[in-house]
């Protein structure tokens, strides 16, 4: 995929003008890979996979961005194997920095309180590309809905961007966190707000367990 030109990244406001929040945007560099299924593992995504817009906070210390997720129909896939966050290190300063991330409860309105982390992690691709942060965690019974977030900690320019992919329908499942209160994602880059953070859940706390079909997941995410 070509580099998308664009001469007006800078300082942008939140569409909603009642915050006071920051973001840098720049174009987005090409195309991703797609996650290995196996039967004891699912991706669970809302974005396209190709990347559009590289976006940070101009501040990043209470500053989150995640996506809502539900496995009610998929049973005995409760465990949270990994979190995927798409970003790189080359924009805006060229290195790593880093950024912690979060389990939250969901209830279908908003974002809720914070079940697992915050926990550091750091980037480890040379490059743009899905960074695996390791979570290893099982929702508590009679949890199925949760958003998976990271917060940027860093304010720019010394921080590692969040991405949107090049989708301009909002799918409706992602979220951002400033001064206190969760929204919905939106930027003064609209429409483009489907965040590219993927989960992947895994069977492998229940064994012998038959996994609920990929046919599935597919409907029910893509």
């Amino acid at each position: 995929m070509k580099r998308r030109v664009c001469a007006c990244w800078g300082a942008l406001a939140f569409a909603a003008a009642t915050w006071a929040a920051d973001f840098y945007l720049e174009p987005a560099p090409g195309d991703v890979g797609a996650w290995p299924e196996t039967d004891a593992t699912h991706q669970l995504a809302w974005d396209s996979g190709v990347p559009y817009w590289l976006v940070a906070w101009h501040t990043g210390k209470g500053s989150w961005v995640g996506n809502d997720f539900d496995v009610s129909t998929l049973k005995t896939f409760a465990g949270i194997k990994k979190i995927r966050f798409y970003t790189g290190p080359a924009w805006p300063n060229g290195r790593w920095d880093g950024m912690r991330w979060g389990i939250y409860a969901f209830n279908g309105g908003a974002p809720g309180s914070r079940l697992k982390g915050p926990t550091w992690a750091v980037g480890t691709t040379p490059t743009y590309g899905w960074n695996d942060y390791q979570v290893g965690w099982v929702l508590p019974t009679g949890v199925h809905a949760f958003v998976a977030a990271c917060e940027q900690y860093y304010d720019y320019p010394n921080c590692d961007p969040f991405l949107l992919d090049n989708r301009a329908l909002f799918r409706g499942h992602s979220w951002i966190y400033f001064e206190h209160t969760w929204r919905a994602m939106s930027t003064s880059g609209d429409p483009y707000r489907n965040l590219m953070l993927r989960v992947v859940v895994d069977n492998e706390q229940n064994p012998g367990v038959t996994p609920a079909s990929f046919g599935r997941v597919k409907v029910m995410y893509y």
